[in-house]
């Protein structure tokens, strides 16, 4: 009698005795998150952060008195440290996307996981949420203990909102990071995204000084100084922007336009990933 042979048995059959689930969203969550945390430019730039932002903010609240936090709210130390700091959450959500470019384990990375879209999807959402917690925990640090050492309170309908405007705030600093983590998959270079980070933050404020000084462009100067991070950041924070710029923009109108560059970006890279090469 022939013995009978199994399907598995049969050539160019195989049945893994291993669980095959369909990937999704969640498993490049996991693999982004694996990548985030054992990246040492992850604990370089976020150590760099929280030194920044809690040591300049103490700092600060060490060399003010009870009177001044009548004026100021009790987060705004944080906000001294975080217009340095925030210079590192840009760093990491370039490297998040470039560093892999750099060394080429993008190829292994698409290769493992073929539907770009979801592994930038991962990006987006592991770095967002890192970068957000970190500043956040910052921020709560330095305005808790300006509060207890300056004899105030944490809570209270005033405090709340001071405590959702620093929220906002850090929100802001989140989403320029995700705009660098869209521009480093726009250039895929490492040192050409953050020159480009930087000259968005930094020189809109040196143009719009150049430009007030111009009669017929100056209206274009105001409109760029009252339009900028640092001005942004000074509003959220409780620090409205004076002089006779005339009236700033409210703390929305910074968010809508964070919000409308960030997407314009964002939706740039689903696109040029989705169809260049790697």
């Amino acid at each position: 009698m022939t013995p009978t042979t199994t399907t598995a048995e049969q050539p160019g059959s195989y049945s893994s005795p291993l669980a095959t689930p369909r990937p999704h969203l969640g498993h490049a969550l996991a693999s982004e998150w694996t990548k985030l945390v054992s990246l040492r430019s992850t604990l370089w730039t976020l150590g760099s952060l929280v030194l920044i932002v809690v040591g300049v903010g103490l700092l600060v609240v060490a060399q003010t008195g009870d009177e001044d936090f009548a004026q100021i709210n009790f987060t705004t130390p944080a906000l001294i440290g975080l217009l340095v700091g925030q210079l590192a959450v840009i760093v990491l959500g370039v490297l998040t996307i470039s560093s892999e470019h750099g060394t080429g384990l993008v190829r292994t990375t698409f290769t493992a996981a073929p539907d770009r879209h979801r592994v930038l999807t991962a990006k987006y959402l592991v770095f967002s949420m890192t970068a957000f917690v970190t500043t956040t925990l910052s921020v709560f640090v330095v305005g808790v203990s300006a509060a207890v050492v300056r004899g105030g309170t944490a809570s209270g309908p005033h405090a709340a909102g001071e405590w959702f405007g620093a929220l906002l705030g850090c929100g802001y600093v989140t989403l320029l990071g995700v705009l660098a983590l869209a521009i480093g998959a726009l250039v895929r270079h490492s040192a050409g995204a953050i020159a480009v980070m930087l000259g968005l933050v930094t020189l809109p404020p040196v143009i719009g000084g150049m430009l007030s000084m111009w009669e017929a462009v100056e209206p274009v100067g105001r409109l760029i100084l009252r339009n900028n991070v640092p001005v942004a950041m000074m509003q959220l924070f409780g620090l409205p922007e004076g002089g006779d710029l005339g009236p700033s923009p409210s703390n929305f109108a910074h968010l809508a336009l964070i919000v409308l560059i960030t997407g314009a970006a964002v939706a740039g890279s689903y696109v040029v990933v989705g169809r260049r090469d790697v």
